[in-house]
């Protein structure tokens, strides 16, 4: 289930009907009203603006104050804007016809509700926006690239955190190419190779100085960090011969741990 509310755009001329919506959102949590609008052409642009999840279309607006009545001018529109996401649009009318019905879904309406039905409120109709949110099986690209950035964010802090741990501190250049290296490795599942390259394509240096800079970060934190610490956070074996661990053993250790932490 969706924590955030759902952003709803309504399409609406008929007075009574907008305050029936109004009242029944006013009651809810799980929908955010972006506006009521009688116009079409407005409506594009809070579409264009607001990127609503869920639209509302009255199919007869013979009451815009300025725009079209025809509603599938809008949806007509609509598809020209380009947009990233695909909205769910309820369409919501007196028409009870199947012809009707038939063009609305192949020009992407997701339902057709017959206001005249005994079971037709503004409720079923936000009820219905909920229950398709829900049964999706794909978040709009909105979405999906806001839960992506969210989940960087998640995994870069904890990868700070960690480096903070054993004293792998922000003002050694190594902990940058550690941390760009460990959340490469969680995002890509690649070889070491690819990382060092990775590394140098977004850093502008040579591999070696990339490896020697990690180096020279695993180095300070052995020689500063007392040995409590590192036996707590670095569980990993060491190198019988340096006593320290080598820069991909480092890594791929956080890969794993962190990996386990989100």
């Amino acid at each position: 289930m969706n924590a955030k509310p759902m952003k709803i755009l309504i399409i609406e001329d008929d007075p009574i009907d907008c305050k029936k919506f109004m009242d029944c959102i006013k009651n809810r949590k799980d929908i955010d009203l972006i506006t009521i609008t009688d116009s079409d052409v407005d409506a594009l642009n809070y579409v264009r603006l607001k990127h609503p999840e869920g639209i509302v279309l009255d199919i007869e607006l013979n009451n815009s104050a300025s725009g079209s009545t025809d509603s599938l001018e809008f949806l007509s529109n609509l598809k020209k804007l380009n947009l990233n996401y695909q909205p769910i649009i309820i369409v919501t009318t007196h028409i009870n016809s199947k012809r009707t019905y038939d063009i609305l879904h192949k020009n992407g309406v997701d339902i057709v509700l017959y206001k005249d039905h005994p079971k037709y409120s503004a409720e079923h109709v936000l009820n219905k926006f909920i229950s398709l949110r829900d049964l999706s099986p794909k978040s709009s690209v909105a979405t999906l690239k806001e839960e992506l950035v969210d989940m960087e964010t998640k995994i870069s802090n904890c990868i700070y955190h960690e480096m903070d741990l054993i004293g792998v501190t922000p003002k050694l250049k190594g902990r940058q190419y550690i941390h760009d290296a460990i959340l490469f490795l969680i995002q890509n599942d690649t070889n070491d190779i690819g990382v060092i390259q990775y590394l140098t394509k977004i850093h502008h240096r040579s591999g070696t100085t990339i490896t020697n800079g990690i180096q020279n970060a695993i180095i300070h934190a052995w020689r500063f960090s007392s040995y409590e610490e590192l036996s707590i956070y670095y569980t990993a074996k060491i190198s019988h011969e340096t006593g320290i661990p080598s820069p991909m053993d480092f890594i791929y250790y956080y890969v794993d741990k962190i990996k386990k932490l989100i």
